[in-house]
């Protein structure tokens, strides 16, 4: 073999084991896999999309700082961290958040599916744009610990960042406003509607008995807070679990500074709920049992706890079971194995 052509073997071979995620033709990213296909029994985003359009370069900007730690401030802790693909972006191996240095926060982390749909985020609300959530958790002590002006300063010596800036926004400037909105183009895509029960609406799959028993049960028991189809009210209650003494996290009141806030938490979806143990805000909960075990024993906490709990909650073992059924069939294999969310460092 010539020396030329052995050399441009191995400089193939050198620039195959060595290219860049997004070379990788599995890790691509092109204009079909940003358009948009919006649920119909969802109804209309929250979020205004025309404002944000996705494109493909905007959302691989996305991607990349979604899971680079480069936006805390020892390096050691990004958004994919406490978020987790498996866990349909929630947290399984912590009650509550972590961050940098070992440091533990004082809430659960929420799963991140079907956010285009949401009027507030946070567990108290305290975040009324999906632009601006990802501030919340950069600059939280107990998180990311760092600050939008240091963030933009590293992306900026980032010759990675310039350049992907520029793709997705014809310019190198680093803003705090284009580092956010890349952040929503690859968080709006996170849409979950493929599981079992979005396929029986569709007349594509069946329920067995039990999980019929199961739907039936939850309509009565529980869809006042877990409304269908996106298995949340958007709503603010007291679900009567009680303060939990070490937290003492008064919830949206501290938002408010409403009395009747006190100890009220966001309703979260159910959606993928089998993959976003713990529950409640605080993580107490660790199985689906031990939160139906909570509403059946009917002892409610407070005097704001929620109307709806005075209704009759008594659950039998079977009912419990038979809930539980219904509740895994609203797992979605295909959002959780999503090639699109998967983290473009790993090889």
């Amino acid at each position: 073999m010539r020396f030329s052509s052995l050399l441009a073997a191995l400089l193939a071979v050198c620039l195959f084991v060595y290219a860049t995620p997004d070379e990788n033709p599995y890790l691509r990213i092109d204009a079909k896999d940003v358009a948009l296909t919006l649920p119909k029994r969802f109804g209309k985003p929250t979020y205004d999309l025309r404002v944000n359009p996705i494109t493909p370069n905007g959302f691989l900007l996305g991607r990349a700082l979604f899971y680079d730690a480069i936006l805390s401030r020892d390096s050691s802790t990004s958004c994919a961290s406490c978020h987790q693909r498996f866990a349909a972006f929630g947290h399984v191996d912590h009650t509550l958040s972590h961050g940098i240095n070992g440091r533990i926060g004082t809430r659960n982390v929420p799963a991140i599916q079907n956010e285009i749909w949401n009027t507030s985020f946070m567990w108290d609300g305290g975040v009324t744009h999906m632009d601006l959530q990802p501030i919340a958790p950069i600059t939280n002590p107990d998180e990311m610990d760092e600050t939008l002006v240091h963030v933009i300063a590293k992306l900026t010596a980032s010759a990675k960042y310039r350049s992907l800036f520029r793709a997705a926004f014809r310019t190198e400037t680093v803003t705090t406003e284009r580092m956010l909105k890349a952040l929503s183009q690859f968080v709006a895509l996170m849409i979950s509607n493929n599981s079992r029960y979005d396929r029986m609406l569709d007349a594509r799959a069946t329920f067995t008995e039990q999980e019929e028993r199961g739907l039936l049960a939850f309509r009565i028991r529980c869809v006042t807070c877990h409304r269908e189809p996106l298995f949340t009210d958007r709503s603010f209650r007291n679900n009567g679990i009680g303060i939990d003494t070490a937290l003492r996290d008064l919830g949206r009141y501290a938002i408010t500074s409403v009395a009747l806030d006190s100890f009220k938490f966001k309703v979260p979806s159910l959606r993928n709920v089998e993959r976003t143990y713990p529950y409640m805000h605080d993580g107490r909960f660790r199985t689906l049992r031990a939160v139906l075990d909570h509403y059946s024993r009917g002892t409610y906490h407070g005097a704001n706890a929620d109307a709806a709990l005075r209704t009759t909650m008594a659950m039998t073992e079977h009912e419990q079971k038979d809930i539980i059924a219904f509740l895994l069939t609203l797992t979605d294999s295909s959002f959780t194995y999503d090639r699109r969310f998967l983290d473009p460092n790993v090889r």
